[in-house]
């Protein structure tokens, strides 16, 4: 049986919880997970940022680690994939600049495949013009950009997820236990509780 590939998005200064711990807790689950950025090749590496939660009016920014890229952005077909996640961090504010990033996300979301999106990487899938009618969550911030494309805001706390049909969407990296919990059952994986 072939291992699912799931295509992950990044950039530079994507957080760092948030790209690093869905890309090796996917593997651990059995899934092939290639993360790809535009302009970038396997070998490249995009740089992380940490956010972090301090008892300031918004979360903190410190530099992260070097997150090595394992697939060419470029020679990607959406259609391989079985799933696609997006992780936050300042990467999505430049990235839904980016037309094929958004036909990526409207493939995945047209085909009605999973996709689990955390933080700031509502910023894509609002750009996409996706989340219309959708019930979601994201770092409160960008609540008024998930509102002004339709879609339902939900005020979740830090820790939970939001689940809608295949769309698997959490605040902020401390939801990582509930955000791949739910993510992997719409992958059609079993897990216990």
């Amino acid at each position: 049986m072939d291992t699912p590939h799931l295509l992950l998005l990044a950039g530079d200064f994507v957080e760092d919880y948030e790209i690093m711990v869905p890309f090796q807790a996917l593997q651990a689950f059995g899934y092939r997970v290639d993360a790809v950025c535009p302009d970038k090749q396997a070998g490249d590496t995009v740089r992380t940022a940490i956010h972090d939660f301090e008892g300031d009016q918004t979360y903190s920014e410190k530099a992260g680690h070097n997150f090595t890229l394992n697939a060419d952005f470029n020679e990607i077909d959406p259609a391989n994939y079985a799933g696609l996640v997006i992780p936050g961090g300042r990467a999505p504010e430049y990235l839904r600049l980016n037309s094929r990033v958004l036909e990526i996300v409207r493939h995945f979301i047209d085909a009605d495949k999973p996709v689990a999106a955390i933080c700031h990487g509502l910023q894509i899938l609002s750009a996409a013009g996706v989340l219309k009618g959708r019930r979601c969550t994201a770092y409160p911030a960008c609540a008024p950009e998930v509102t002004g494309v339709g879609g339902e805001f939900v005020e979740a706390d830090v820790t939970d997820a939001v689940v809608d049909g295949k769309l698997v969407t959490s605040p902020a990296w401390p939801g990582h236990p509930a955000w791949i919990r739910e993510f992997v059952k719409v992958l059609g994986a079993s897990v216990s509780l």
